[in-house]
C-alpha cells in the first residue's frame, strides 16, 4: 500500500495567514498541520508517500519534509499547477502508485482513530474503493460530501447539499485501486470548474464496488480560521491530558 497526501490549493479561506505560507504548514498546537496526515499514514503502516502540493509556497513544503528520512518515511513530490479539484490532484499520483492500492488523505484532516484496520481490510479485500464516514453536524454536512445511506450501504454521495440527507460525511481519507485513474480521466468539471471527488465515489457506487466504514472517534478539519482555532484548542486539550495522564 502507498499513501498520497493532498497539500495543494491556495488556502483562500485561511487568508491572510496563507498569504505568507502554505496552508498545510500552519500550526496545529505544536506541529505543522501536514504532520497529522503523515502520522495517519504511518500509523496505518504506510511509509511510501507522495505529497501533492501547489505552486503556492511549495518550496517551504520541500524544505520542511525533505526526503522523509527524519520522519521514518520516503517522500515523493508532485506539483499541481492549477486548482482543478481533488480527483485531478489524485490523478498526479498515477505513476507513483503503479499497480498498488493506495490511501489518499487530505492535508488538513486530523483523526484520533487509527485507520489501520480499515486499510488492512481494503488491502486484502475485493472492493475497488473504500471511504470513511464521520457523523458530523448539519453545518459540517452542508459543506461536505454527504452519504445517502440504506443501513450501512451507501446509495449516493451528495456534494455540499443545502438540505443534507444525513450527517454522515465522507471525509478526506479515501482508498482506491489503480483503476481510479481511468475513472478520473473520464470526469468533466462541475459548475465550480473543478473535478468533483463525489463523481468518483458515485461511479464506484454504480458499479457496486465501494465500501464505507464509519469512524467511531472524532474527525477534525482545519479549512477556515474558525476551524483552525477550534482544532488547535481540541488538540491542545488532548495533548495536555496525555501529559497529565503520563504523570499519574
Amino acid at each position: 500500500m502507498k499513501g498520497v497526501i493532498l497539500a495543494g490549493g491556495m488556502g483562500s479561506r485561511l487568508k491572510p495567514l496563507t498569504s505568507v505560507t502554505n496552508k498545510h504548514l500552519l500550526p496545529i498546537y505544536d506541529k505543522p498541520m501536514i504532520f497529522y496526515p503523515i502520522q495517519i499514514l504511518k500509523d496505518a503502516g504506510i511509509t511510501e508517500i507522495m505529497v501533492v502540493t501547489g505552486t503556492h509556497h511549495a518550496g517551504a513544503i520541500f524544505q520542511l519534509l525533505g526526503s522523509g528520512h527524519e520522519y521514518g518515511v520516503k517522500f515523493t513530490y508532485r506539483v499541481q499547477d492549477q486548482a482543478g479539484g481533488i480527483p485531478q490532484a489524485i490523478g498526479l499520483a498515477e505513476g507513483f502508485v503503479g499497480d498498488d492500492k493506495f490511501v489518499s488523505v487530505n492535508g488538513d484532516n486530523i483523526l484520533f482513530e487509527n485507520i489501520k484496520p480499515f486499510v488492512d481490510e481494503f488491502e486484502k479485500g475485493k472492493e475497488e474503493a473504500r471511504i470513511l464516514l464521520y457523523n458530523g453536524s448539519r453545518e459540517d454536512a452542508q459543506k461536505s460530501g454527504v452519504a445517502v445511506l440504506e443501513g450501512d450501504k451507501v446509495l449516493k454521495i451528495v456534494e455540499k447539499p443545502k438540505d443534507p440527507p444525513s450527517n454522515w460525511i465522507s471525509i478526506g481519507v479515501l482508498m482506491f485501486t489503480p483503476g481510479v485513474f481511468d475513472i478520473i480521466k473520464t470526469l468533466k468539471p462541475s459548475a465550480r470548474g473543478e473535478l468533483e471527488i463525489s463523481d468518483v465515489q458515485n461511479e464506484y457506487i454504480r458499479r457496486g464496488t465501494l465500501k464505507a466504514s464509519k469512524l467511531r472517534d472524532e474527525w477534525l478539519d482545519a479549512g477556515t480560521i474558525d476551524e483552525l482555532v477550534r482544532v488547535n484548542q481540541i488538540i491542545a486539550e488532548h495533548e495536555q491530558k496525555k501529559k497529565r495522564d503520563s504523570y499519574t
